[in-house]
């Protein structure tokens, strides 16, 4: 009789994630509330989603972004964004890898953070992370149409809008397109660089 060998799953990476004012690290259990708490704010979320309950977050948002990160796993990498000064968690931040060296980029801000550069100084943090320590050939983010401050931030940050998908998105009884943006890594330019 044999016995089969187990699966390897291959070892969780050390993240390197930095930037002045920010801290990140992987989400975990006790960030729930504050999960929650983005999740549900209308404000926030009136380009990512429809209002959902507690236990749909929970399940298809929350959960599934809690098991270790490595390169080619088919889960986001959410990092908590915490405030250096303060401590305080000032929003999400991460990536999944889409294959063929391709990696898509999100990130959320608490309405409190919003305004303060969080947005443009975590999308750097990623972008070096992602060129640099994991060596993705190419960045794309999925914007709704008229989330004018997340295309703002992406445009600054090097990416190009590659497109529009019409009606792609069904959101606030409506479908609403999307914009597509990348950034390849030729293209890059580190934030020390002139």
């Amino acid at each position: 009789m044999t016995t089969e060998e187990p699966a390897k799953v291959p070892a969780e990476i050390p993240l390197k994630v930095t930037s002045p004012r920010l801290t990140y690290r992987p989400l975990r259990q006790e960030d729930w509330p504050f999960y929650l708490a983005v999740s549900q704010d209308r404000s926030v979320m009136q380009y990512i989603s429809d209002p959902r309950s507690a236990e749909e977050i929970r399940t298809h948002s929350f959960d599934v972004r809690l098991p270790a990160w490595y390169k080619g796993c088919r889960h986001w990498l959410c990092l908590v964004i915490g405030e250096k000064t303060s401590g305080s968690p000032a929003g999400f931040c991460g990536f999944i890898d889409r294959g063929e060296g391709i990696a898509e980029f999100g990130f959320i801000l608490a309405a409190d953070a919003q305004g303060k550069g969080y947005g443009s100084e975590s999308l750097h943090a990623i972008i070096t992370f992602c060129f640099e320590q994991q060596d993705y050939r190419k960045l794309i983010a999925t914007v709704t149409a008229g989330n004018a401050a997340s295309r703002r931030t992406l445009i600054s940050a090097g990416f190009v809008q590659e497109g529009t998908l019409r009606q792609n998105f069904f959101l606030n009884g409506q479908w609403q397109d999307d914009w597509i943006f990348g950034l390849l890594k030729q293209e890059y330019r580190p934030a020390h660089s002139p």
